[in-house]
């Protein structure tokens, strides 16, 4: 079954990418989930879409991605959320979160979809994440959690 990729699929590709892969996969995974559609020659026009858009969020080239993850070795990123007397969080931090204190620590711009969190972060204090710049760098960013 031929899919054009519409979100990164780990193992599989990026936004854009025309894929090839078994029928069940493609028809009981990619394509109700909305990561996939129908390969098409009108779906070519798409692809250009997508392209151009994952082109401007994407990181250009090694070097970069190499700066990039030097600067964010280097910053103190603080959260601060809402949490009980025992230091669980109501509710837990996202990844939209993370890329936006960043942000405003003074660092670069993160993709939210580019911050793998290991395991939820649903208690205050620190913790670390990692951040996929390139499909050869990626960067472990700590992260201090504070009550607000």
């Amino acid at each position: 079954m031929k899919l054009i990729l519409t979100s990164e699929v780990t193992g599989l590709g990026a936004p854009g990418d025309i894929v090839e892969v078994k029928n069940g996969y493609g028809r009981n995974y990619l394509l109700p989930r909305g990561f996939a559609i129908l390969w098409t020659r009108g779906g070519e026009k798409q692809i250009t879409s997508i392209k151009k858009a994952r082109d401007a969020r994407e990181i250009r080239d090694l070097g970069t991605a190499q700066e990039v993850a030097g600067r964010l070795k280097s910053l103190k990123v603080t959260l601060k959320t809402k949490a009980g007397e025992s230091g669980r969080l109501f509710g837990s931090v996202t990844t939209g979160d993370i890329a936006e204190a960043v942000k405003a620590a003074g660092g670069p711009e993160l993709d939210r979809r580019r911050i793998e969190i290991p395991s939820g972060i649903k208690s205050l204090g620190s913790h670390r994440v990692n951040v996929k710049l390139h499909p050869e760098v990626s960067a472990a960013l700590d992260i201090e959690v504070v009550a607000a």
